[in-house]
């Protein structure tokens, strides 16, 4: 384990950081290179204008940007609107499409530049977040409606000019139409793209479109790929780059810039790109095991330049990419070199490796699309959104389907109408839709806020402001005694607040919501005051809590089965590296004579936004003991330990106990304290059992036995390890 003392920036953070970032950004690069092929292509781009959109989101980009760990490249969540500009601006007869959608790129970027001047970072927190996942999710139906007919191998003319009702209408056409050899190779894909996560452990940090091209390329090679001709006679199933470094040349037009149509793309690129690329940096900001925070408008005036340079020199926008990003702190990037090394590898690869990239089958890069169109529009995120309240779950499919049926903007504008009409409906005052209002007083080392009408999404500016003038380290005190309704996003947003304002070395109270009647049994639900005291119901225990209930009364343990923030608990963990513990539940607790017991199950979030996965584990913590115990990590050591070492920490080996290093992979800051920690009762005792997890740090311990849920008989089996390990390090 690493100590967390925050990385250099600049040169010094390259020197420091190098082995770290370099590794993440090869393993970016392995997962950039064909998403960045497919996204260009189902753009309407030449493929080879994807790697040049990365490359310059790496290599230039990196060099100004205010976040430290986001990758910048092409996106998904721009295909539609990059296509739609395509075919529009060709039907203007005006000159080459690309180069008029570029020429929309490179005016959207010098806005995009002002914008951050202007400081419109901040701006982003405006849009209620059922609206941003409904629009997301649209563009997910849209990606899976326009990859399908290519996965199938269909030949294009049996999908011109359909719109995405029609191509799902055409589906059984499409598939009556399929190519075989195509298709088993899209198919395939597929199969590795979802079964390779599903493996858990180390294949989880495999790029799984990198293994697809590993397979795909023999096999297209083998089932004559290139010998299928379209009704045009051209070939159409694998990737085609001709000259590449021929290829890149200003190719930008301004021909249209006196249209509606040449506007209207502007507009969409940058409230799409903006808005997304800023939800990204703020979803990473929080998986950054550094805890630092990112410069906003410093980070929209970098992504101008870069959106600048790619669009004249005929490259796709590019955005702060929540796959890539999520992935290169999963992997152990540290600064704004990562995002360098990614694109430097893309360079190289476009160097050397263009004959093997013509040998990609089209459909292999359909298979990603589709997968990443799947995760936009998950059955996982209409579930999500019933979760936090059924008004979420309508505000989120009205989204999708004015966005499908229409556009992206009237789309998201549809979502937004529709949040206020719940709104207003359950009683927020007209006069406070847009006005923050509150009443601040500062008494000595605290601050007593008082929140007056609503707190929603379209005054949480307001609100915003007022956080960031309030000093670190006090009382905050917040009263909603005045308030009539607390929307969704706004308790998003305080539960951000609180977080970051307690590792700040402050404290957050509410109070009055507990006269708030919430739209559902979400945490962070929307809530409407209501006149009368709400009775406290039954808790309905789960079999899970009625068996941890029994296992507690039976063991001596006070179990608490309600759902509780704990993220300042677990923070500084190596666990929580590059992930989030937000919640813990059934809580067990006892003291022993080693110390406080609390055992909890836990949910541990990897990944950010339309990229987040959940693990749940149950995990115990001890503390409140007599030992003195150095930070360290203490994990079953993998035939992949060696490789993350640059990543995770270094592997601490005693060469007097080879079957103790050989069985666990050992890291800590203070190599130095480990030997005296480590002692000969210890290490045997560990030689002995079998492998477990244990952590420490600020003197708190660890112990987790395997990333699940545990029964009531490994409970007692990781507690009865711990008091053994304690009795051993003694």
């Amino acid at each position: 384990m690493k100590s967390l003392d925050i990385p250099k920036d600049g040169l010094e953070g390259l020197k420091q950081n190098w082995s770290a970032d370099s590794l993440s950004g090869f393993l970016v690069f392995l997962l950039a290179l064909p998403l960045s092929l497919g996204i260009a292509k189902a753009s309407g781009f030449p493929a080879a204008m994807g790697v040049l959109t990365a490359m310059v989101g790496g290599m230039v980009v990196s060099l100004f940007a205010g976040s430290r760990l986001t990758i910048k490249g092409p996106a998904a969540g721009l295909i539609t609107v990059c296509a739609g500009a395509v075919t529009d601006f060709g039907a203007l007869n005006m000159g080459d499409a690309v180069a008029l959608t570029c020429g929309a790129i490179v005016v959207m970027a010098v806005i995009q530049f002002f914008f951050g001047v202007l400081k419109f970072g901040s701006y982003s927190d405006f849009f209620p977040i059922s609206a941003v996942h409904g629009m997301l999710a649209a563009i997910g139906f849209l990606i899976f409606a326009k990859q399908l007919p290519i996965l199938l191998g269909v030949d294009a003319s049996l999908t011109k000019g359909l719109d995405p009702i029609h191509l799902y209408t055409h589906i059984p056409i499409f598939i009556a139409n399929a190519n075989l050899k195509i298709t088993a190779i899209g198919i395939l894909s597929l199969i590795i793209i979802f079964g390779l996560p599903m493996l858990g452990g180390i294949f989880k940090k495999i790029p799984a479109p990198m293994v697809v091209l590993v397979i795909a390329i023999p096999l297209s090679i083998a089932l004559g790929l290139g010998d299928i001709l379209s009704q045009e006679g051209k070939p159409f199933a694998l990737v085609h780059i001709a000259d590449f470094w021929k290829g890149v040349k200003f190719n930008a037009s301004f021909a249209a810039i006196g249209t509606g149509v040449f506007w209207k793309y502007v507009v969409m690129f940058l409230f799409v790109n903006s808005l997304e690329s800023l939800l990204t940096v703020k979803a990473i900001d929080g998986l950054d095991p550094y805890k630092r925070v990112s410069d906003y408008n410093k980070d929209l005036r970098a992504l101008s330049i870069g959106n600048g340079v790619s669009g004249l020199l005929g490259g796709l926008p590019m955005i702060s990419e929540v796959a890539r990003s999520s992935a290169n702190v999963n992997n152990g990037g540290r600064t704004r070199w990562a995002n360098f090394f990614h694109g430097l590898f893309l360079f190289l690869a476009m160097l050397v490796l263009i004959p093997v990239i013509n040998l990609i089958p089209n459909s292999a890069l359909a298979a990603m699309l589709i997968a990443v169109a799947y995760r936009l529009a998950a059955p996982k995120e209409f579930v999500n959104a019933f979760k936090v309240g059924s008004e979420q779950l309508v505000i989120f499919c009205v989204t999708i389907v004015v966005t499908v049926g229409e556009d992206l903007l009237l789309g998201v504008g549809a979502g937004i109408l529709t949040k206020f009409v719940f709104h207003i409906i359950n009683g927020a005052p007209i006069g406070s839709l847009f006005k923050a209002k509150y009443e601040i007083t500062e008494q000595g080392n605290s601050y007593d806020i008082k929140i007056k009408d609503s707190a929603i999404f379209s005054n949480f500016l307001g609100y915003k402001k007022l956080w960031n003038s309030l000093k670190p380290g006090k009382q905050v005190n917040f009263n909603f005694s005045d308030t009539k309704l607390v929307d969704h996003s706004f308790m998003e947003q305080l539960h951000h607040f609180e977080e970051k304002y307690h590792e700040a070395g402050g404290h957050v109270t509410l109070v009055g919501l507990e006269k708030f009647n919430p739209f559902s049994k979400h945490p962070l639900a929307a809530r409407k005051y209501t006149s009368t005291k709400l009775e406290v119901a039954d808790v309905k225990l789960s079999p899970r809590q009625v068996e941890l209930r029994e296992f507690a009364s039976a063991n001596g343990y006070e179990f608490y089965p309600q759902k509780i923030k704990s993220s300042a608990k677990y923070s500084g963990f190596p666990i929580e590296k590059g992930n989030k513990i937000m919640y813990e539940e059934n809580l067990l607790t006892k003291y022993l004579s080693i110390g406080k017991v609390e055992v909890s199950d836990i949910t541990l979030t990897e990944g950010a936004r339309q990229e987040k996965t959940e693990t749940h584990i149950t995990i115990l913590q001890l503390s409140e003991h007599s030992i003195t115990i150095p930070d360290f990590a203490l994990e079953p050591e993998g035939m992949w330990s060696k490789l993350f070492e640059a990543v995770e920490g270094k592997d601490i080996d005693f060469s007097a106990y080879p079957e103790f290093s050989k069985k666990y992979y050992l890291r800590g800051a203070n190599e130095g304290a480990m030997a005296p920690f480590f002692k000969e009762s210890l290490i045997h005792f560990l030689e002995n059992r079998e492998s477990i997890h244990v952590e420490c740090h600020n003197n708190r311990l660890l112990f987790f036995k395997e990333k699940d849920t545990l029964l009531p008989v490994d409970i007692s089996y990781v507690e009865r390890f711990a008091e053994e390990f304690m009795q051993h390090a003694k």
